[in-house]
């Protein structure tokens, strides 16, 4: 989906790489958008969320799967990645590939906050998968 031959295809998958946290907009069933700061994990063209069960995210894609994802800015209004996309509720378990390159990416933050992986893991027992369908960046 993202085309890395281009400056702003190339940008935009290094900070997916690097980038920490971003929001990730949902549209509840009465049409009203959603946002929400997330941890995330891009692998194989997708973006990989853990979230809270019982969150109005995981209701809203439950009923429309269509969401937006962004990623800060540079604080003076460039280096703009937004990403559309679909996202589903994953209910196969998640390998333990991708759970290394999550914490490898986390642990960080976990030790800032104070959790232990098996903490945020049972905190956080949703998994949300996101299949880009537009990249807008600059």
């Amino acid at each position: 989906m993202i085309d890395t031959a281009t400056i702003a295809g190339a940008r935009a998958a290094e900070r997916l790489e690097t980038e920490l946290i971003a929001w990730l907009t949902t549209v509840s069933p009465d049409g009203q958008p959603q946002g929400s700061p997330i941890w995330f994990l891009a692998e194989d063209g997708e973006l990989m969320v853990l979230s809270r069960a019982g969150t109005p995210r995981v209701a809203n894609i439950r009923a429309n799967p269509r969401v937006s994802f962004n990623l800060d800015s540079d604080g003076e209004g460039g280096a703009i990645v937004t990403l559309e996309g679909e996202a589903r509720i994953d209910t196969e378990p998640v390998a333990d590939a991708t759970l290394a390159a999550y914490w490898a990416k986390h642990d960080a933050k976990l030790a800032e906050y104070g959790w232990s992986r098996e903490k945020m893991r049972a905190d956080y027992p949703v998994v949300i998968r996101i299949r880009p369908t537009r990249l807008r960046a600059w």
